[in-house]
């Protein structure tokens, strides 16, 4: 099996003031539709893992977020993508809870969902919360540098890190690098 865990703010889309990103801003990052699709296409199963703590301040509801997914996964389909499951943690950071990253009872959950073992997972992300929740179920960890201005995480020297999503779905996938050809349609 190869599964996927990518974490969304700042990595599957474009981060927003206080990391909390409304409909109408929704932008996902440059190339991920195409890489997520390459993945795909390489036999990867891809999911999303997320701490929504402003669910649990009231800043934004369920719904409010459902509706973010949405968009999310109708930009993926029209670049024939698809992440197949979204977990998220509603807890605020003064909760404590075993699923908020950088605890890794969210990758944990994202795992047993899919049977996986840890050797398994690969945990994607720019985030350091989320890498570590990585690290901390001994799961393969990528870092993925999209932004020069990016503040260095402080991550071990071991971990590989692309600073592009093409780069990233090169390296997993590097079989798929091009998308199937269009049917012709006779006339």
């Amino acid at each position: 099996m190869k599964l996927a865990i990518l974490d969304r703010i700042g990595t599957l889309n474009m981060e927003g003031e206080d990391s909390i990103v409304a409909l109408k801003d929704w932008t996902p990052q440059e190339g991920v539709l195409e890489a997520v699709a390459q993945l795909n296409r390489g036999g990867w199963h891809v999911a999303l893992a997320t701490n929504q703590p402003g669910l649990g301040r009231g800043s934004f509801d369920v719904n409010d977020l459902n509706a973010i997914h949405l968009r999310m996964q109708r930009e993926l389909a029209a670049a024939g993508a698809r992440i197949e499951a979204v977990f998220f943690c509603p807890h605020t950071q003064e909760e404590h809870c075993a699923c908020r990253k950088p605890a890794p009872g969210l990758l944990q959950q994202v795992a047993a969902r899919y049977g996986a073992e840890p050797h398994e997972v690969w945990v994607v992300g720019q985030n350091t919360k989320h890498l570590q929740a990585g690290e901390a179920m001994h799961a393969h960890v990528i870092w993925l540098q999209l932004d020069e201005q990016a503040p260095a995480v402080d991550m071990a020297p071991h971990i590989p890190r692309y600073t592009s999503w093409k780069a990233l779905a090169d390296a997993l996938a590097p079989d798929v690098q091009a998308p199937p050809p269009a049917p012709v349609v006779a006339g």
